[in-house]
């Protein structure tokens, strides 16, 4: 049997497992979308919902090593979504 407490930990380490959860806990950080088609956006993530749909702010499109074109907000749908990076601050 697992104590209260053992129940407790346990499903507070289940629920940062969840990528739903991780996302939520970096809104307002900058992070790294890469879509299916190897386009990468970074920006600060204002806004996500259950399909992962992602709203960034001051966002920068690149391919590989080469930057496209700097946006306001741009809204990212979550289908077209490859990798979420949430450590964007840490990368050089």
């Amino acid at each position: 049997m697992i104590s209260q407490d053992g129940w407790r930990l346990l499903m507070s380490l289940e629920s940062v497992r969840r990528p739903l959860n991780i996302l939520l806990k970096s809104l307002n950080n900058t992070v790294i979308v890469k879509l299916k088609n190897n386009l990468e956006y970074k920006g600060r993530m204002i806004k996500c919902d259950n399909y992962m749909n992602i709203l960034l702010e001051g966002a920068s499109e690149s391919y590989g090593t080469n930057l496209i074109a700097n946006y306001g907000n741009i809204f990212i749908r979550g289908n077209n979504i490859l990798y979420i990076s949430v450590n964007a601050n840490k990368l050089p």
